[in-house]
């Protein structure tokens, strides 16, 4: 674990130290920076795992907190800050000399897309969604997600067919609309890609089948 100092230039505000893990598998072939949501930091087992598995198919993974996690605290920073949190990450990991993919988790993917849409992070060759929030639970809309039509990078959606924040409904037209968009889903899986023992799948095997997809968007990428 390391640390990463940032200074948000558009802020009132002094430099800011967070954590971060850069997990570098021999040979890697790009690496993720992954951004956490807002319930939980970069060090929750889904996290964890996810690194570990992308790993296992030779992608580098570089997490980090926000200020507010690193603090100890349960509210998201103010957008601004959580934004220039992403732009610090993503330039400390220009420095691997790998080709880069960025998203995250939830709250941290959207945020990110807020970044690639408005070009601050030109060095991004593709958005990965573990998740991604279009409307608040129980409040269906696409308002969230306005700004994706803005995005000229290929962009992968992994969503559970049961997560609250992403009515399938609405997300698959919605991910059909934009032109550098693909849709993989996880057949009964909540927003944490939790699925019923009725299905007889454990979370490494969803967990698994998250890796294996990425890894075939990002050699798509990359090519």
């Amino acid at each position: 674990m390391t640390s990463l100092r940032f200074s948000p230039t558009s802020l009132r505000s002094d430099d800011h130290v967070v954590s971060t893990i850069l997990k570098r598998p021999r040979g890697a072939i790009a690496l993720y920076v992954l951004a956490h949501g807002a319930g939980a930091g970069m060090q929750h087992p889904f996290m964890e795992s996810m690194a570990r598995e992308l790993a296992a198919r030779r992608i580098a993974t570089l997490r980090f907190n926000f200020p507010y996690t690193e603090a100890g605290k349960k509210r998201p920073d103010a957008p601004k800050l959580l934004a220039a949190t992403i732009r610090a990450a993503v330039a400390a990991a220009r420095r691997s000399k790998l080709p880069l993919l960025v998203g995250g988790k939830s709250m941290g993917g959207r945020i990110t897309s807020e970044c690639v849409a408005r070009e601050e992070l030109p060095d991004a060759l593709g958005l990965i969604f573990l998740g991604f929030p279009l409307h608040p639970a129980n409040r269906p809309d696409t308002v969230r997600g306005k700004h994706l039509a803005e995005i000229g990078v290929p962009m992968l959606f992994l969503q559970g067919t049961r997560d609250a924040l992403a009515a399938p409904a609405l997300l698959r037209p919605f991910v059909a609309r934009l032109p550098h968009a693909t849709l993989h889903e996880i057949p009964d899986g909540d927003h944490s890609f939790a699925v019923p023992k009725r299905t007889g799948r454990t979370p490494e095997d969803v967990h698994a089948e998250l890796a294996d997809t990425i890894l075939a968007f990002v050699q798509r990428v990359i090519r």
